[in-house]
């Protein structure tokens, strides 16, 4: 039994939701999303909550029971609140800025990394070693996070690199003479 899809998603203040030819659409203040729904669970909005419940008891319909649930709940929260990651660039030299459409990293390489911003993204450089994603949807502003990350990871030795704020790095001892 799903503990997760049994707990019905509710829909907060200032955003609808709405179920049209097996595609659930959530529109709030900054944006709309939509899902395209499975043929294994059933997906209702009533009372103000959005309900999904399996159709059967096979295996592939209780694992899309949790799954749906929890795909709605991150659309209700994204066009309401939103998502965010913050990042951190460490090293000597090491600088973001965003220029236009893009976003231009210095990660010590001989050329500057741009990486170009996708739409339904927003990227802000608070100082030069702080980068923050924010969107409406969480798989994008994630990958989006990532991909950037991936540009220099953070190093053992020296952490010198791009990483989460929240991430901590485990550091090795280094030679010893």
């Amino acid at each position: 039994m799903s503990r997760v899809g049994k707990y019905p998603v509710t829909i907060p203040s200032g955003v609808e939701v709405a179920i049209a030819n097996n595609i659930l659409t959530a529109k709030g203040k900054l944006g709309s999303l939509s899902l395209p729904l499975t043929d294994l669970v059933e997906t209702s909005v009533a009372d103000g909550r959005v309900s999904v419940e399996p159709k059967t008891k096979a295996a592939p319909a209780r694992m899309m029971w949790g799954t749906t649930r929890a795909l709605v709940a991150n659309m209700v929260k994204g066009v309401s609140v939103g998502f965010s990651k913050s990042m951190e660039v460490t090293g000597t030299g090491y600088r973001a800025a965003v220029q236009g459409p893009n976003l231009v990293i210095n990660l010590g390489y001989s050329h500057d990394v741009v990486y170009p911003i996708p739409e339904g993204i927003k990227i802000t450089c608070e100082k030069p070693t702080l980068i923050k994603v924010e969107g409406v949807d969480k798989r994008l502003v994630g990958q989006v996070a990532a991909e950037i990350r991936s540009k220099r990871p953070p190093e053992p030795y020296k952490g010198k690199g791009v990483k989460y704020t929240d991430e901590t790095i485990r550091r090795k001892e280094g030679k010893k003479k």
